[in-house]
């Protein structure tokens, strides 16, 4: 397969997994709902640990992780973590 045929599976904004020519920007998990950046530490060490890997999906960006019902990765997007946090606490909706 050549470089112009590739897909990636992405997750839309309804949770939804469709094909897509770009790569996603973004990864999560799953289970956790949480999503966060492709070089993200804590989610390479659950990779090397041999985990994750089957509940990983991909975001074209980062509204549409956030449209899907995940929240920010505490490990590498502290700040985007700490905003998503004091709006749950304060009973308000987080936009990024």
């Amino acid at each position: 397969m050549n470089d112009t045929t590739r897909t990636y599976t992405l997750l839309g904004a309804d949770g939804r997994a469709y094909r897509s020519p770009a790569k996603g920007g973004w990864g999560g998990h799953r289970g956790s709902k949480i999503y966060g950046r492709l070089d993200c530490p804590a989610a390479l060490r659950a990779i090397a640990r041999g985990g994750y890997v089957r509940h990983r999906v991909f975001f074209a960006d980062e509204a549409t992780a956030v449209a899907a019902g995940f929240r920010p990765c505490g490990a590498c997007c502290k700040d985007r973590y700490r905003r998503w946090k004091t709006a749950r606490e304060e009973g308000r909706p987080w936009i990024p």
